[in-house]
C-alpha cells in the first residue's frame, strides 16, 4: 500500500483544514488507518484513527471534538477534518495503515506498516 497526504497549510487560530490520505495498491478499507504528528524535538503522537474494516473512529483526548476522521471507501482515502485549530496543533501530519491492529495498538505508530510522507500544518495565533 503506497499514502499520499495532502492538505496541509497555513491557517489562523480557530480556522479548519482537512487532510487527505489517499491509497494505492489496496483499498484502505481493509486497513486501520491513522494520523500521527511530529513536532521538532518529540515522537509521533497520535492524532486519531478509523477502523478497517469497519468504521470505529477512535481519537486523542487533545483532538477530541475538533478533528473528525473518516473514510471514503470508494476513492480509497481517509480524511481527517480538524476545526477550531489551535496553535498547539502546529506538526507535520503522517498518515499511516496496517492491516488486523486491535484497538489497544492503534494509538501506537510502531504498530503500522505503511506511511505516506507528512503534509505540513501550521497555526498561526
Amino acid at each position: 500500500v503506497q499514502l499520499q497526504a495532502s492538505g496541509g497549510g497555513l491557517v489562523q487560530a480557530w480556522a479548519s483544514l482537512r487532510l487527505s490520505c489517499a491509497a494505492s495498491g489496496r483499498p484502505l478499507s481493509s486497513y486501520t488507518t491513522a494520523w500521527f504528528r511530529r513536532t521538532p524535538g518529540k515522537e509521533s503522537a497520535f492524532v486519531a484513527a478509523i477502523r478497517g474494516p469497519g468504521t470505529s473512529t477512535y481519537y486523542a483526548n487533545s483532538v477530541k471534538g475538533r478533528f473528525t476522521i473518516s473514510r471514503d471507501n470508494a476513492e480509497s482515502t481517509v480524511h481527517l477534518q480538524m476545526n477550531n485549530l489551535k496553535p498547539e496543533d502546529t506538526a507535520i501530519y503522517y498518515c499511516a495503515a496496517s492491516p488486523n491492529l486491535i484497538v489497544s495498538s492503534m494509538s501506537s505508530a510502531s504498530r503500522y506498516n505503511y506511511w505516506g510522507q507528512g503534509t505540513q500544518v501550521t497555526v498561526s495565533s
